[in-house]
This record gives C-alpha cells, sequence and structure tokens, in this order.
C-alpha cells in the first residue's frame, strides 16, 4: 500500500521525541541532534514507494539512519575539539523547575537517566565507534549487525566496541539521580555555606572526590582546567566569592539541566571592587549526600536557547 508523504510525516512525527534523544546521548549538542533528525526525515521522505514498502519497521529503521548520521558528526567533532580551549562539556538541556513535564521532545528526553550531565560526560570520553555501538546497543536495543553496518566493521566487532564503551561507563561510575528534593537541600547548604565564608561547611558538604568542570571555550571566564578533591574546589569558590562578591553568587534561577537541578545566571554587571559575573549555567551531581560534581557552562555558544 502506497504512503502518502503527509501519513509519513505524521508517522515520523511520532518518533521525533525518540529520535532526538538517541541523537543528543551520541552527539552531546542540540544543533547536531536537530540537525541528525531533519537529515533522517528527508532520507525517509526521498524514498521512492518501492523503498518505503520494504522498511518493516519504521522506528528501527529511523534510529539506524541517526546512529550513522551521528557517527559522521561525532569523527568530524572529534577534530574540532582538539582546538577547543580548556574542558568541553555536553551542551545543557535547560528546562523549568518545579512545573509539571510536558510532551516537548526535549521534556521527554531529560526524563531518562542516562542523559543527566554526569552520563553524558563519561559518553563524551568514549572513542565515536565505541560510543554509537553502546548507545544504540544498550539503550536503544539496536542489534549488533545493523551496528556493524553503521560503523563499516564486522558484527563482532562492533560487539567488541560496545563492550568496551560499556566497560569505560562501568569503570567512571557516574552517581545516579537522586530525588530533586535532595539535590535542592545540598545545593541550597552549599550556597548559603559560601556566601557565610563557612569554609569548614563547604569542604563537608563536597564529595572527597569531587570535581568542578568548566565549559568556556575561552570566551568567558571559568576554571581553566579539570578540579578534583574537595579542599582545591573549596578554596577556588571561595576565591570566586572574593572576585565576584559572595552577595551576588545566589543571584541566580533554580532550573533543571539534563533533569537535575541547577542554576542558570544572567550576566550580571561589574561594580564597585568586583567583576562581571558572565552568563551560565551550572549543574550539579549528588553523591552519597554530597556534591560529588560541579559543571560550570559559561560558553556563549551552548546558552542560545536559554530565556534569560
Amino acid at each position: 500500500m502506497t504512503v502518502s508523504d503527509d501519513v509519513l510525516a505524521e508517522q515520523f512525527a511520532q518518533h521525533r521525541s525518540h529520535l532526538i534523544g538517541v541523537a543528543y546521548r551520541l552527539t552531546s549538542t542540540l544543533t547536531d541532534a536537530e540537525d541528525a533528525v531533519q537529515e533522517a526525515w528527508l532520507r525517509l521522505s526521498g524514498l521512492d514507494e518501492k523503498r518505503r514498502a520494504e522498511i518493516r519497521e519504521l522506528r528501527a529503521w529511523l534510529t539506524t539512519v541517526v546512529g550513522r548520521i551521528c557517527l559522521d558528526r561525532l569523527r568530524s567533532a572529534t577534530a574540532q575539539r582538539e582546538r577547543y580551549v580548556g574542558p568541553w562539556l555536553p551542551e545543557p538541556i535547560v528546562t523549568p523547575y518545579g512545573t509539571p513535564t510536558s510532551d516537548d521532545p526535549l521534556d521527554t528526553v531529560v526524563r531518562a537517566d542516562e542523559v543527566r550531565m554526569a552520563a553524558m560526560v563519561v559518553l563524551d570520553r568514549l572513542t565515536p565507534e565505541q560510543r554509537v555501538a553502546f548507545v544504540l546497543h544498550d539503550a536503544f536495543s539496536v542489534p549488533f549487525a545493523e551496528i556493524g553496518e553503521i560503523l563499516g566493521c564486522s558484527e563482532s566487532t562492533a560487539r567488541q566496541h560496545a563492550s568496551r564503551g560499556r566497560r569505560a561507563a562501568a569503570e567512571a561510575d557516574p552517581p545516579k539521580r537522586v530525588a530533586i528534593e535532595e539535590q535542592r537541600a545540598l545545593v541550597e547548604q552549599l550556597l548559603v555555606a559560601i556566601t557565610g565564608g563557612d569554609l569548614d561547611t563547604v569542604v563537608r558538604l563536597l564529595h572527597p572526590d569531587a570535581e568542578l568542570i568548566g565549559d568556556s571555550d575561552g570566551k568567558a571566564r571559568t576554571a581553566r582546567r579539570r578540579m578534583v578533591g574537595a579542599d582545591k574546589i573549596s578554596r577556588f569558590l571561595f576565591g570566586l566569592a572574593d572576585a565576584y562578591g559572595a552577595h551576588r553568587i545566589p543571584a541566580g534561577d533554580l532550573v533543571l539541566v539534563n533533569g537535575d537541578l541547577g542554576m542558570a545566571i544572567a550576566d550580571v554587571p561589574a561594580e564597585e571592587g568586583y567583576r562581571e559575573i558572565s552568563r551560565r549555567v551550572a549543574a550539579f551531581a549528588v553523591r552519597d549526600g554530597r556534591v560529588v560534581a560541579i559543571y560550570d557552562v559559561v560558553n556563549p555558544d551552548k546558552l542560545t536557547r536559554l530565556r534569560f
């Protein structure tokens, strides 16, 4: 039976949220994810009637197509990131805090535990082949035979890529998502301690293995290198309080960043004795009742979707 373009577009729309989720997990950027999904639609709509009729399961076909497109983008991004200034973080998905979830594709994507910032950071450490094989198989049940076709390798080699990606993710052991109320209580205690100059409490609230990662590409001020250790991070945070004004640090709005608690901070102009604060999104991860990671995204290219 011939499928009209209108019917095909309606069928494609039913899978759009799923495809955005696949593409974001593979590329870590919303622009690349949306471009990949649009390219998948163009490829689908460009098929003749015979080839459309050969598609047995549209969702699976589209997932494979998006995976192939994202692999190309990942390989191109590898060279681009070598020129990136400082650490690189995934583009944050920022959604409102304290409002019911909707059917917006991004709201749907961030419900998945696998897209929290801590998990996405781990994916960015994998090779493109490992990432595609691991994500497509473990998260979306794509058979290794099809993954091998995407990667241009044998089924057994595709299995090896997924196994290495899985092992790397397990060894990194990103913290699981905890209840948002627990996150908020902990972050608020941390901010109160910073603004109050209580170094001992800040150290206590930070996990001993805590890390702070700033992403700027040299376009705004943040930590220049990945910072590890509660004591080191505490002293860095107090240095920020002195330079930017402790009274201005909590001036942001609570938001959800990839489904976890975060803060969105608008540009704050300089005032006497204090530097200006650049527009940014800060995300937090929690382990064992302490903050184990702070992700500070200040690269303006990754904040274009924010509405403040």
